[in-house]
Formats: structure tokens, sequence, C-alpha cells
């Protein structure tokens, strides 16, 4: 109940970056994922609250035993699952000196706030988004769509949603995505009181991308039925394929019929960097709303998500209570400063998470950024490449930004249900076994073993490593009959 002092801080604080030097530098070394033995995830739930002090001793003794033995697994260079990739130092450095300033960063004149705008005009610029747009950042993507999608409610509704929600709407309303979509999308949606029935789910190519003439056929029958459009999101990077939609022209439709574009550019949107994507992805600027991951391929510490609207003031007035007749611009040289974050989004209390992304993106700076993020896309290329050239490989979508989706496969097996059956077991015995980390998906209704690399401490000897495992998993599995 007292304040440590200054000498107690040092040593307990020189002992824990001790354990964050042993944890990041030794992760190459072992094993990628080790799950939590059942005796021990049983302790964590029947031990009690302490009643009396633990001792800080103790407690990193505690850490270092039941905690950083099992870690998820995204540090190590040869973990390739979902979209998750390795903490920036100087992000993990940053949580520590963000908790120890501990602001509330709903709003007001203090650093926090200023790192906060300083960031968010980084994107701004990033992006191609103008002056006049605002932004958050937020817990991940799904908030983000989930404020984004807020904003578009508000403008495109046709009715007050603030003071009478929806029950006024004189004709039903729809949103527009792809298959291939996120669900982060349909939750916003169902959240914001549309209902899942509003979404309309236009189909894909063979490249996975959202099919223009179907989204432009399925606007103009909804207007025809006297349906109310609200905002169409597309992907800059699927979480199945990495596909980008055509962003451009799903803009014009957009601007056709009048309605919201929201990009969900979560895993994405850095690809703007490098010069294979760049192109593509830079019509993001067309947009009215984006959500992007720092803490995805940007390599800062989770949480860090990032919400762009290109009318700053309708995210104002989806969100803020203060009376328009009194909101002002505010003055970076008062006690309350400028307009606050808390009129821009749902969250009041909000941590100081800019700072992490702020010194992370020091640590790499843009040039740094587009180095890292083109060595991944070559390696998925390279992951590509190899499975291609082998016989008992095959690829299951065209490789977009650092998605590879592949499959073992056996001459000797007598169908396609055999063939899934096969790759899940596979896929377990890789992800437990501890030598790489790969994950799932479907793709028009077949299993599929699916790496996505967002990792710059991956390389081309890790990539062999994995595809070994996968043939000697393989093979010991059919050689056992294990099939079905």
């Amino acid at each position: 109940m007292r304040d440590w002092t200054r000498e107690e801080i040092q040593r307990i604080g020189y002992q824990v970056v001790d354990l964050i030097a042993d944890h990041l530098s030794n992760l190459p070394s072992e094993r990628v994922f080790l799950p939590v033995p059942p005796a021990l995830a049983r302790q964590f739930i029947t031990t009690p609250a302490p009643l009396d002090a633990v001792s800080p001793e103790d407690m990193l003794r505690a850490f270092q035993e039941t905690i950083e033995p099992y870690p998820f697994g995204n540090g190590h260079p040869r973990f390739w699952g979902w979209v998750n990739s390795p903490p920036a130092v100087m992000g993990v450095f940053a949580e520590a000196l963000a908790a120890a300033m501990n602001p509330s960063c709903a709003g007001g004149n203090h650093a926090a706030i200023h790192v906060e705008r300083q960031v968010l005009q980084w994107f701004r610029d990033l992006l191609g988004f103008p002056p006049e747009s605002m932004g958050l950042l937020v817990s991940g993507g799904s908030m983000a769509t989930m404020t984004g999608l807020a904003v578009a409610r508000h403008l495109k509704s046709g009715v007050d949603v603030r003071a009478n929600g929806l029950r006024d709407a004189p004709r039903p309303f729809a949103f527009y995505m792809s298959s291939e979509g996120h669900s982060c999308a349909r939750k916003a949606i169902e959240l914001l009181g549309f209902g899942s029935a509003s979404i309309r789910t236009i189909p894909v190519g063979a490249d996975y991308r959202m099919k223009i003439d179907a989204l432009d056929a399925a606007l103009e029958e909804d207007r025809n039925r006297n349906t109310q459009p609200i905002a169409v999101i597309a992907t800059a990077g699927t979480t199945n394929t990495g596909a980008i939609d055509d962003l451009e022209a799903i803009a014009g439709v957009c601007r056709r019929h009048d309605v919201w574009m929201h990009v969900d550019a979560a895993y994405g949107g850095p690809a703007i960097l490098s010069s294979e994507y760049g192109g593509a992805v830079r019509a993001l600027s067309h947009a009215d709303s984006v959500a992007l991951d720092p803490h995805k391929w940007l390599f800062v510490p989770v949480e860090a998500g990032l919400v762009l609207i290109r009318d700053g003031e309708a995210m104002r007035s989806a969100f803020s209570l203060v009376p328009p007749y009194i909101r002002g611009h505010g003055s970076a040289g008062d006690v309350y400063g400028l307009p606050w974050f808390s009129e821009y989004g749902f969250q009041q209390t909000r941590g100081f998470r800019a700072l992490k992304v702020w010194m992370t993106m020091q640590q790499f700076g843009l040039n740094g950024y587009k180095a890292a993020i083109e060595d991944n896309l070559s390696l998925a290329q390279y992951l590509a490449d190899r499975v291609r050239s082998a016989p008992d490989l095959g690829l299951m979508a065209p490789p977009s930004l650092s998605v590879v989706c592949f499959r073992y496969l056996d001459p000797s097996l007598p169908d396609e249900e055999a063939v899934g059956a096969l790759n899940r077991a596979l896929l377990e015995r890789l992800q437990l076994g501890g030598e790489a980390f790969l994950t799932s998906t479907e793709l028009r209704g077949r299993f599929v073993l699916r790496a996505c690399i967002v990792n710059y401490k991956s390389t081309r000897e890790d990539i062999g490593r994995m595809l070994d495992a996968v043939r000697r998993i393989g093979r010991e599995l059919t050689v056992r009959g294990v099939r079905l």
C-alpha cells in the first residue's frame, strides 16, 4: 500500500526486461506452439484471488514457469496462422511506458492526445484521405468496422436514428458484401439493429474477388423494390485467400447509387506500400470509411486497430452528445484542447494505444515497412512456387498478398472427403508438433491448409522446414491409413 522507491522499480524492472529479452530472443529455437497442460489449465481456474500481497519475485517466477512457456505462438518465425504478426520490440516497450503514464485518452490537452492525432495524420497521408477526415485508434478491425458502419447508418438510413432508432424507417435496409467478407461486418450489422437478413451476399469470381456486375445489379434491384441501401463492404485482403476487391470499380458503383463505401483493409491495407499491390490498394482513398489493423502487418502489439472516416463532421454527429450549437473546434492552447476523441466514437475512457503505434512506426519507418512487406510477399510467392512444383501438394487458390492456400495430396485417396480428412488430421499433428503453425479454411467446400505470412522474422529456410513437416506427417498418416 505504499509507493515503490526508484531503486525498487529499477530492480524489478530489470528482471522484467530480462524476461522479455529471453522470451523474444529464444523463440526461434523453441516449439512454435505448446498447449497449456490440462492440470495447469485447471489450476488457473481453481486458484482463488490472493488475500495478501504477493511479492514481485513470486509473481515473475509464476509468469516464467506457468505463462511464458505457453504463448499463442505468433512471435515465432514459423507461425503463419490466421493473421497474427510478431510484436516489434519498441511496441513492447511502448506498452510499458504508456501504462506508466496511464492517461485517459477521451480527450484533453495532454501529450497522449497529440500523439494519437499525429498517428491519425500519418495514416491519412498513407491512405490518401483528405484533411477533413477523422479517425480513431480502436481495439481492432471489428470495432473499426462497427464504427464506420455506425456513421453510415447515421447518414444513409434516412431517419433520425439517434433519436428514434430504426422504428420510423419507411422501408427496409440493405448492406452488400461478398461471400469472402469478414464475419465482423455481419456482427456489426446485427448489433446496429439491421439484422443479418439485410445483408445481400455478392458472389465472387474464380479469383475470390467481388463480382462488380452482380453488386451493381443487386443495388439496382433493391432500389426498384423500395429498399434503402446503406453500405457496400469491400475488402482489401480477404482472410481466406488475400483477395483484393476491385476497389476502384466498387467506388464507381457506390457513387452511382449514392451508397456508403466501407473497406475492410484490416489485413491488406499496409500493402499500399508495396510495388506489386500498391496500385490496387491505393483506391482505398475513394472509401467513405476504412478499417486497418496496425497490429497485423505493421507489427504493433495487440490491440491496435484504426478507423478512418472521410467526413469527420459526420463521424462527430453520429456519436457526439455535445449539442451542435455549442460544438467548438477547440484550441490546442487551453485545458480541454481540441475536440475530444470521445465525440467521435463509442468509448469514453480510452487507453494510450497511440504510443505503441507511434514508436513501432518509427522503429521501421515507411521504407522499413515496405521492405518487410515485400519480403513477406516474396516468401508467399516462394511457398506457392514450391507447392506448384510438388506432386504431393496442391495449390488451392490464386495466391494474393501473403496468403497461400494448399493441401497435401495422395493419389491413393478415393475422394474429396478422404483428402479433407487427411489434411485435417495433418494440420492437427503439425500444430501440436511445434515445428510450424498453419491454420485452415474452406474454399468452395474443400478443406485446405492456409499460411498467412505477416512475420518479418520468417525466412525461406522456415518455409522449407514447414513443407518438410507437412510432407512427413502426410506420409505417416497415409501409411497408417488415417484417412477418414
